[in-house]
Protein backbone atom coordinates (compact mmCIF):
# COMPACT_ATOMS: atom_id res chain seq x y z
CA UNK A 1 0.00 0.00 0.00
CA UNK A 2 1.36 3.36 -1.02
CA UNK A 3 0.34 6.83 0.03
CA UNK A 4 -1.81 8.44 -2.65
CA UNK A 5 -1.07 11.87 -4.06
CA UNK A 6 -3.62 13.66 -1.87
CA UNK A 7 -2.07 12.16 1.26
CA UNK A 8 1.43 13.20 0.20
CA UNK A 9 0.18 16.70 -0.56
CA UNK A 10 -1.46 16.88 2.85
CA UNK A 11 1.75 15.84 4.57
CA UNK A 12 3.72 18.41 2.58
CA UNK A 13 1.31 21.10 3.74
CA UNK A 14 1.81 20.05 7.34
CA UNK A 15 5.58 20.18 7.00
CA UNK A 16 5.41 23.66 5.55
CA UNK A 17 3.21 24.87 8.36
CA UNK A 18 5.32 26.53 11.06
CA UNK A 19 3.07 25.42 13.88
CA UNK A 20 0.57 22.61 14.18
CA UNK A 21 -2.59 23.28 16.11
CA UNK A 22 -5.20 21.30 17.98
CA UNK A 23 -8.79 21.80 16.91
CA UNK A 24 -10.07 20.15 20.09
CA UNK A 25 -8.03 20.37 23.31
CA UNK A 26 -10.38 17.77 24.81
CA UNK A 27 -9.38 15.12 22.30
CA UNK A 28 -6.52 13.19 23.93
CA UNK A 29 -4.41 11.17 21.50
CA UNK A 30 -1.98 8.33 22.26
CA UNK A 31 0.60 6.80 19.94
CA UNK A 32 1.02 3.02 20.16
CA UNK A 33 3.91 1.08 18.67
CA UNK A 34 5.87 -2.14 19.11
CA UNK A 35 5.74 -5.70 17.86
CA UNK A 36 3.18 -8.52 17.79
CA UNK A 37 1.64 -8.01 21.22
CA UNK A 38 0.94 -4.36 20.37
CA UNK A 39 -0.46 -5.45 17.01
CA UNK A 40 -2.83 -7.62 18.99
CA UNK A 41 -3.13 -11.40 18.80
CA UNK A 42 -6.12 -11.96 21.07
CA UNK A 43 -9.41 -13.37 19.81
CA UNK A 44 -11.96 -10.56 19.43
CA UNK A 45 -15.02 -11.66 21.38
CA UNK A 46 -18.55 -10.23 21.43
CA UNK A 47 -17.85 -8.16 24.54
CA UNK A 48 -14.99 -6.45 22.71
CA UNK A 49 -17.20 -5.16 19.90
CA UNK A 50 -19.19 -2.81 22.15
CA UNK A 51 -17.23 0.45 22.28
CA UNK A 52 -18.03 3.96 23.53
CA UNK A 53 -17.90 6.32 20.54
CA UNK A 54 -15.69 8.66 22.61
CA UNK A 55 -12.91 6.12 22.04
CA UNK A 56 -11.56 6.57 18.51
CA UNK A 57 -8.83 5.07 16.31
CA UNK A 58 -7.03 6.86 13.50
CA UNK A 59 -6.98 4.13 10.89
CA UNK A 60 -3.41 3.29 9.90
CA UNK A 61 -4.15 1.22 6.79
CA UNK A 62 -6.84 0.99 4.15
CA UNK A 63 -8.99 -1.95 5.25
CA UNK A 64 -11.86 -2.71 2.88
CA UNK A 65 -12.88 -5.66 5.04
CA UNK A 66 -13.54 -3.22 7.90
CA UNK A 67 -14.96 -0.45 5.73
CA UNK A 68 -12.20 1.88 6.92
CA UNK A 69 -9.84 4.22 5.08
CA UNK A 70 -6.34 5.25 6.11
CA UNK A 71 -5.94 8.50 8.08
CA UNK A 72 -9.61 8.75 9.09
CA UNK A 73 -11.07 8.49 12.59
CA UNK A 74 -13.47 5.69 13.54
CA UNK A 75 -15.01 4.35 16.72
CA UNK A 76 -12.31 2.04 18.09
CA UNK A 77 -13.92 -1.33 17.46
CA UNK A 78 -11.09 -3.89 17.15
CA UNK A 79 -8.89 -4.59 15.33
CA UNK A 80 -7.01 -1.32 15.91
CA UNK A 81 -3.78 -2.12 14.05
CA UNK A 82 -3.80 -4.37 10.99
CA UNK A 83 -6.87 -5.20 8.93
CA UNK A 84 -6.95 -8.69 10.44
CA UNK A 85 -5.11 -8.35 13.75
CA UNK A 86 -6.69 -9.14 17.09
CA UNK A 87 -7.29 -7.65 20.50
CA UNK A 88 -4.36 -5.56 21.79
CA UNK A 89 -3.43 -3.54 24.90
CA UNK A 90 -4.61 -0.40 23.08
CA UNK A 91 -8.20 -1.65 23.17
CA UNK A 92 -8.76 -1.72 26.90
CA UNK A 93 -6.41 1.20 27.43
CA UNK A 94 -8.83 3.43 25.54
CA UNK A 95 -11.95 1.91 27.04
CA UNK A 96 -10.64 2.36 30.57
CA UNK A 97 -9.59 5.92 29.83
CA UNK A 98 -13.00 7.10 28.59
CA UNK A 99 -14.73 5.29 31.47
CA UNK A 100 -12.79 7.34 34.03
CA UNK A 101 -12.52 10.85 32.57
CA UNK A 102 -15.21 13.50 32.03
CA UNK A 103 -17.70 12.92 29.22
CA UNK A 104 -16.40 16.06 27.50
CA UNK A 105 -13.08 14.34 26.71
CA UNK A 106 -12.49 11.92 23.84
CA UNK A 107 -9.58 9.50 23.51
CA UNK A 108 -7.90 8.49 20.26
CA UNK A 109 -5.17 5.97 19.48
CA UNK A 110 -2.87 5.39 16.53
CA UNK A 111 -1.38 1.90 16.39
CA UNK A 112 1.60 1.07 14.14
CA UNK A 113 3.19 -2.24 15.15
CA UNK A 114 5.04 -5.06 13.40
CA UNK A 115 5.22 -8.59 14.72
CA UNK A 116 8.71 -9.96 15.11
CA UNK A 117 10.48 -6.64 14.70
CA UNK A 118 13.65 -5.48 16.38
CA UNK A 119 13.10 -2.19 18.23
CA UNK A 120 15.61 -0.59 15.87
CA UNK A 121 13.13 -0.90 13.02
CA UNK A 122 11.61 2.23 14.60
CA UNK A 123 14.94 4.09 14.64
CA UNK A 124 14.63 6.65 11.85
CA UNK A 125 18.38 6.68 11.23
CA UNK A 126 19.10 2.95 10.96
CA UNK A 127 15.71 1.31 10.26
CA UNK A 128 16.88 0.11 6.83
CA UNK A 129 19.36 -2.19 8.55
CA UNK A 130 16.48 -3.93 10.34
CA UNK A 131 13.72 -3.98 7.73
CA UNK A 132 14.63 -7.44 6.50
CA UNK A 133 16.04 -9.14 9.58
CA UNK A 134 13.30 -11.74 9.19
CA UNK A 135 13.55 -12.80 5.56
CA UNK A 136 10.00 -14.06 5.28
CA UNK A 137 7.21 -12.79 3.06
CA UNK A 138 4.78 -12.05 5.89
CA UNK A 139 7.33 -9.83 7.65
CA UNK A 140 8.40 -7.97 4.52
CA UNK A 141 4.77 -7.35 3.59
CA UNK A 142 4.04 -5.77 6.95
CA UNK A 143 6.94 -3.37 6.50
CA UNK A 144 5.87 -2.62 2.93
CA UNK A 145 2.36 -1.79 4.17
CA UNK A 146 3.96 1.00 6.22
CA UNK A 147 5.81 2.27 3.12
CA UNK A 148 8.99 0.57 4.29
CA UNK A 149 9.46 3.00 7.19
CA UNK A 150 7.15 2.33 10.17
CA UNK A 151 8.59 5.19 12.23
CA UNK A 152 7.93 7.84 9.60
CA UNK A 153 4.53 6.33 8.87
CA UNK A 154 3.57 6.72 12.53
CA UNK A 155 4.92 10.27 12.65
CA UNK A 156 2.97 11.27 9.53
CA UNK A 157 -0.25 9.90 11.01
CA UNK A 158 0.51 11.65 14.30
CA UNK A 159 0.87 14.99 12.49
CA UNK A 160 -2.56 14.51 10.98
CA UNK A 161 -3.92 13.66 14.43
CA UNK A 162 -2.42 16.83 15.90
CA UNK A 163 -4.79 18.84 13.75
CA UNK A 164 -7.69 17.19 15.56
CA UNK A 165 -6.43 16.85 19.12
CA UNK A 166 -3.51 16.80 21.52
CA UNK A 167 -0.97 13.99 21.86
CA UNK A 168 -0.87 13.06 25.54
CA UNK A 169 1.25 9.95 25.68
CA UNK A 170 3.11 7.14 23.92
CA UNK A 171 2.47 3.44 24.54
CA UNK A 172 5.13 0.84 23.76
CA UNK A 173 4.98 -2.93 23.87
CA UNK A 174 8.12 -4.48 22.47
CA UNK A 175 11.10 -6.45 23.68
CA UNK A 176 10.65 -10.08 22.79
CA UNK A 177 12.94 -9.81 19.77
CA UNK A 178 15.53 -7.90 21.82
CA UNK A 179 15.45 -10.20 24.84
CA UNK A 180 18.63 -9.92 26.88
CA UNK A 181 19.88 -6.79 25.14
CA UNK A 182 20.62 -4.10 27.72
CA UNK A 183 21.21 -1.75 24.78
CA UNK A 184 17.42 -1.83 24.27
CA UNK A 185 17.22 0.92 26.89
CA UNK A 186 19.26 3.32 24.81
CA UNK A 187 17.46 2.28 21.61
CA UNK A 188 14.10 3.15 23.17
CA UNK A 189 15.42 6.43 24.55
CA UNK A 190 16.55 7.55 21.10
CA UNK A 191 13.25 6.62 19.46
CA UNK A 192 11.23 8.38 22.17
CA UNK A 193 13.42 11.49 21.91
CA UNK A 194 13.07 11.49 18.12
CA UNK A 195 9.29 11.24 18.40
CA UNK A 196 9.14 14.17 20.80
CA UNK A 197 11.38 16.28 18.56
CA UNK A 198 9.64 15.43 15.29
CA UNK A 199 6.21 16.17 16.76
CA UNK A 200 7.26 19.24 18.79
CA UNK A 201 6.26 17.57 22.05
CA UNK A 202 7.56 17.95 25.60
CA UNK A 203 8.53 14.85 27.59
CA UNK A 204 6.99 16.28 30.77
CA UNK A 205 3.55 16.31 29.15
CA UNK A 206 3.93 13.20 26.95
CA UNK A 207 5.08 10.22 29.07
CA UNK A 208 6.18 6.87 27.68
CA UNK A 209 4.38 3.80 29.00
CA UNK A 210 6.16 0.50 28.31
CA UNK A 211 4.59 -2.86 29.05
CA UNK A 212 6.40 -5.92 30.33
CA UNK A 213 6.47 -8.98 28.10
CA UNK A 214 4.85 -12.20 29.32
CA UNK A 215 5.55 -13.12 32.93
CA UNK A 216 3.89 -16.54 32.82
CA UNK A 217 6.12 -19.60 33.36
CA UNK A 218 7.62 -21.29 30.32
CA UNK A 219 7.41 -18.32 27.99
CA UNK A 220 10.02 -17.17 25.53
CA UNK A 221 11.07 -13.83 26.84
CA UNK A 222 10.36 -12.97 30.48
CA UNK A 223 14.11 -12.54 30.93
CA UNK A 224 13.60 -9.20 29.19
CA UNK A 225 11.43 -7.83 31.99
CA UNK A 226 14.30 -6.88 34.34
CA UNK A 227 15.72 -4.79 31.50
CA UNK A 228 12.34 -3.20 30.72
CA UNK A 229 11.99 -2.32 34.39
CA UNK A 230 15.17 -0.26 34.19
CA UNK A 231 13.65 2.05 31.58
CA UNK A 232 12.68 4.81 34.09
CA UNK A 233 16.37 5.03 35.05
CA UNK A 234 17.15 5.92 31.44
CA UNK A 235 14.00 7.96 30.70
CA UNK A 236 12.64 9.86 33.72
CA UNK A 237 9.22 10.22 32.05
CA UNK A 238 8.90 6.48 31.36
CA UNK A 239 6.65 4.13 33.35
CA UNK A 240 6.62 0.34 33.25
CA UNK A 241 3.35 -1.59 33.10
CA UNK A 242 3.39 -4.94 34.90
CA UNK A 243 2.31 -8.09 33.06
CA UNK A 244 2.05 -10.09 36.28
CA UNK A 245 -1.06 -12.27 36.20
CA UNK A 246 -1.78 -11.54 32.54
CA UNK A 247 -2.66 -14.86 30.94
CA UNK A 248 -1.11 -16.17 27.73
CA UNK A 249 -2.28 -17.91 24.55
CA UNK A 250 1.19 -19.30 23.74
CA UNK A 251 4.80 -18.80 24.80
CA UNK A 252 5.04 -15.27 23.39
CA UNK A 253 1.58 -13.71 23.33
CA UNK A 254 -1.14 -12.77 25.78
CA UNK A 255 -4.63 -14.15 25.34
CA UNK A 256 -7.71 -11.95 25.15
CA UNK A 257 -8.14 -11.63 28.90
CA UNK A 258 -4.42 -10.97 29.27
CA UNK A 259 -4.69 -8.09 26.79
CA UNK A 260 -7.71 -6.67 28.59
CA UNK A 261 -5.90 -6.75 31.91
CA UNK A 262 -2.69 -5.27 30.49
CA UNK A 263 -4.57 -2.55 28.63
CA UNK A 264 -6.42 -1.52 31.77
CA UNK A 265 -3.08 -1.24 33.58
CA UNK A 266 -1.71 1.07 30.90
CA UNK A 267 -4.76 3.25 31.40
CA UNK A 268 -4.59 3.19 35.20
CA UNK A 269 -1.01 4.43 35.03
CA UNK A 270 -1.91 7.19 32.59
CA UNK A 271 -4.93 8.19 34.65
CA UNK A 272 -2.75 8.35 37.76
CA UNK A 273 -0.41 10.76 35.99
CA UNK A 274 -3.46 12.87 35.15
CA UNK A 275 -4.54 12.98 38.78
CA UNK A 276 -7.25 10.30 38.69
CA UNK A 277 -7.15 7.60 41.35
CA UNK A 278 -8.42 4.36 39.78
CA UNK A 279 -8.01 1.07 41.62
CA UNK A 280 -6.57 -1.85 39.67
CA UNK A 281 -9.15 -4.52 40.42
CA UNK A 282 -6.99 -7.11 38.64
CA UNK A 283 -4.27 -6.97 41.31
Amino acid sequence: MKFNFKFLLFIATLLLTSKTYAQDPNFYIYLCFGQSNMEGQGTIEQQDTIVDSRFQVLQALDCSNLGRSMAKWYTAVPPLCLCSSGLSPADYFGRTMVANIPDSIKVGVINVAIGGCDIRLFDKDIYQDYDATINEEWFLKKIADYDGNPYQYLIDLAKIAQRDGVIKGILLHQGETNTGQVEWLSYVKKIYTDMLTDLSLNADSVPLLAGEVLSTPGNCCSGMNPIINRLPDTIPTAYVISSSGCSAMDNAHFDSEGYRKLGRRYAIQMLSLMGYNVVDEDQ
